[in-house]
């Protein structure tokens, strides 16, 4: 069962509702204050600002599931080609309990603007799934994905969407994705996908791009603020792939990590924390919670530690109007997706401190999954110290160029990176054209 849908804008509360945040809707509705004031900024016209805010193609699927003891359940499936006009759709594909339609929307904008930004020949994409992967047994998720990708093949490919993992996603799922594309056409095409087991077709440094970029950027925020990485304090939360290897990365630079949380909980230790010792503790417990020699602390609280460095690296929303006020770190590094609210961004600029936006930190993801994409089309791979080498220059070109606009135009770093990437997105889509 597929059904595609035009956009439309999120539902608004219902008059006397519990005041229960709906995060996919407030990420929507932050997306499209993004490009507003982008929009404003460049001058452009009502039409083109509408032509960039709202979806060429979006897709939701029923996906009929056969549970291991022969049960039937019914999950829905999400896929957003939000922008074509610089090239094939790109973006994650995410297994949440709490994945909505208005979810997937702004993370498809995000993305557009975020391969924009980083000169990458790609539109944005992203898809999703109501599942909590924890509660399905392995072959019950490759049920899911191989009928999810194949409700979802006509619109996807090597030349029209190229999914890759997210949240609850991995290599394996992708290797699923691509299997099932593959046989769906006759022959196999390891380029549908990006972020695979370097067995069939994957890169080398992949699954720690993202990690390494956001690493990359604030090194180099920190020491734009004047602090010196080798003696500055940082807060990771979210220890999955991205924030784990953000730790990982930033310890080894020196940084001294005093407190990461998790889903379960959080956890400090003032003298810094071990953390391949904490990997290998969560590897074999599931969580950071009860790792030997720190302390547990309320999850809430960790956002709000005095430290140089804030990496909110889980999922979005999470700094909002509600607890701005109470964050101390000089640097926010957005690691995930969307963590932070326009009500928010607007505190952190009263109170000084420097927000380098999703679009930029955590690109390291889409520029090392470009790589594999071209990589497969040449069906010819580079060295890991290769790909690590273009994925730094890529990333600290995009600094040094958002740093540039934000002084040239007395801007924000979220605002000049956004106007940076629309500017291009638009420019590309005048260049072409309207068709008919």
């Amino acid at each position: 069962m597929t059904t595609e849908v035009l956009s439309a804008p999120a539902t608004p509360a219902t008059p006397g509702a519990a005041p229960v945040r709906d995060t996919g809707a407030e990420a929507l509705e932050n997306a499209q204050a993004q490009l507003s004031a982008a929009v404003q900024t460049l001058g452009f016209s009502n039409g083109l600002h509408q032509h960039l805010a709202k979806a060429r193609r979006e897709m939701t699927v029923g996906i009929p599931l056969r549970r291991d003891d022969d049960s039937v359940e019914m999950l829905t499936g999400y896929r957003v080609q939000h922008n074509f006009s610089r090239g094939p759709a790109k973006g994650g594909l995410r297994y949440s309990p709490n994945v909505s339609l208005d979810e997937v929307r702004a993370l498809a904008m995000w993305m557009t603007w975020k391969c924009s930004l980083l000169n990458v020949p790609y539109g944005g994409a992203k898809g999703g799934i109501t599942i909590d992967p924890r509660n399905y047994s392995q072959r019950e998720l490759e049920r899911v994905t191989r009928r999810y990708t194949s409700e979802i093949l006509p619109i996807i490919g090597p030349d029209k969407d190229i999914p890759a993992p997210d949240i609850g996603t991995d290599e394996q799922t992708m290797a699923w994705m691509m299997d099932t594309y593959s046989v769906n056409v006759g022959y196999t095409v390891p380029s549908v996908v990006t972020g695979k087991p370097v067995s069939v077709g994957g890169s080398l440094g992949r699954p720690s791009a993202t990690s390494r970029g956001v690493v990359h950027i604030a090194l180099a925020a920190l020491n734009h603020a004047g602090l010196a990485p080798a003696r500055s304090t940082a807060v990771v939360q979210g220890f999955g792939k991205v924030g784990a290897g953000a730790a990982g990365f930033l310890a080894d630079a020196g940084v001294r990590v005093v407190a990461v949380g998790d889903q379960y909980g959080a956890i400090h230790a003032a003298e810094g924390l071990d953390i391949r010792s904490l990997t290998d503790h969560v590897r074999t417990t599931g969580s950071v919670v009860g790792f030997p020699g720190s302390d547990p602390i309320p999850s809430d609280v960790l956002l709000e530690l005095d430290v140089d460095l804030l990496v909110p690296a889980a999922v979005e929303g999470v700094l909002h109007a509600d607890n701005a006020a109470r964050v101390q770190a000089k640097v926010i590094v957005e690691g995930a997706n969307g963590p932070t609210t326009t009500a928010a961004d607007r505190i952190f600029a009263d109170n000084g401190i420097l927000v380098v936006p999703d679009i930029l930190a955590n690109a390291g993801g889409v520029i090392v999954s470009y790589f594999e994409w071209v990589q497969g089309n040449q069906a010819y791979w580079w060295t890991a110290a290769e790909v690590e080498e273009r994925l730094e220059s890529r990333m600290l070109a995009a600094w040094h160029n958002v740093l540039t606009v934000a002084n040239r135009r007395s801007l924000n770093l979220r605002e000049a990176a956004t106007v940076t990437a629309v500017e291009r997105v638009a420019e590309a889509r005048q260049i072409r054209g309207l068709y008919p």
